[in-house]
């Protein structure tokens, strides 16, 4: 065995590691699959923003398939399992997945603050075809630069720990070539998609202040508001949990582009990886805890049992008022909807 593929970890540290790891895997595989599900059952009430959703827990739970049971295997033996090749093809599934998942939720932003801002016409015209279009661009973006490092632009390689891989961030501050590579990616891949994401946030709030500010006077704040302001913190919740996961680990990477790989301890290095990870398990519990739909589909779900599936259908009762994750064309807009409170009003 290489000495770059040994763990530098304490065996029990490996085996917690691993352990961590299996219960994200499988919070990640039950929690995403339950997503989808819903969303094939759903399939014909799904808004065309959704998709954006779906295609988050698509990218979550392929992650966990494809990456978490190395990882877990190579915990527990205390060494990187098969060489070279698993790990550049383990980095690069990392880097794929991660880049994908980032790019979603900036679309997601992006859309939900175009629709947010727009007149309710202009918002039926974010098609299913666009929304699939979108998707299409993600996931191919996200190959290119999995692919980069492949054909000699940056590289792969083990991480200081020893027991998981991922872009070769310690070669590159001895590389032209590789730190062309790091500042590119994290300009594009993570800086200007995160900035776009809290731009577009913060957008959405003052919208929101400034609907509930001409609906102040109101004894009543029209459910339009609560929606939007319910849904918005489900997207916000989502994002922030993402970014707060993988900011720690984008940190020690970088840092250790600029450093010796002997800078930072082995386990310094460990911690924010699986804190990275866990990220892949958080959006299911969010969608369950905002989303009545979500909650009815899931108990649906465990109820069910043979034959008796066929006598549950999707609820199209009121709750759908808030749908599976959030509805960026079912979108209320609040200022039209304060103008109508304010008018109704004052006509009595």
């Amino acid at each position: 065995m290489e000495e770059q593929y040994t763990s530098k970890l304490h065996p029990v540290v490996d085996y917690g590691a691993g352990v961590f790891l299996l219960i994200v895997a499988i919070l990640t595989i039950l929690g995403n699959s339950a997503v989808l599900t819903t969303a094939v059952k759903r399939s014909s009430l799904l808004k065309s923003p959704e998709l954006l959703t779906v295609n988050l827990a698509v990218a979550d739970i392929g992650m966990a398939i494809s990456m978490y049971p190395l990882a877990i295997a190579s915990a527990w033996k205390h060494a990187w399992l098969g060489g070279d090749a698993s790990c550049v093809y383990y980095a690069l599934m990392g880097f794929l997945f991660g880049v994908c998942s980032m790019m979603t939720l900036c679309a997601m932003a992006v859309i939900r603050f175009l629709v947010t801002n727009s007149s309710k016409s202009n918002s039926n015209k974010i098609s299913k075809n666009t929304v699939h279009i979108l998707i299409a661009f993600i996931w191919l973006y996200s190959l290119l630069w999995a692919i980069l490092p492949l054909v000699g632009w940056g590289y792969y390689g083990p991480e200081p720990f020893g027991i998981s891989c991922t872009i070769a961030w310690s070669k590159f501050h001895s590389s032209s070539n590789g730190f062309s590579f790091i500042l590119s990616m994290f300009l594009l891949c993570t800086v200007l998609p995160a900035l776009t994401i809290i731009a577009c946030y913060l957008g959405i709030a003052w919208k929101v202040h400034k609907a509930y500010q001409e609906i102040q006077n109101i004894n009543r704040i029209p459910h339009a508001a609560q929606l939007e302001k319910k849904l918005t913190l489900m997207a916000v919740l989502i994002s922030v949990g993402f970014l707060s996961a993988w900011t720690p680990y984008a940190a020690a990477s970088f840092w250790s582009t600029f450093s010796s790989s002997d800078s930072l301890q082995p386990i310094v290095t460990l911690l924010p990886c699986l804190f990275a990870k866990s990220s892949t398990a958080y959006n299911p519990f969010i969608y369950y805890i905002f989303s009545k739909t979500f909650r009815h589909e899931i108990k649906e779900l465990r109820w069910c049992r043979g034959w008796r599936a066929q006598f549950f259908g999707p609820d199209t009762s009121a709750e759908n008022s808030v749908s599976m994750m959030w509805s960026g064309r079912e979108n209320v807009h609040l200022s039209c909807a304060a103008r109508v409170q304010s008018q109704g009003a004052a006509a009595h």
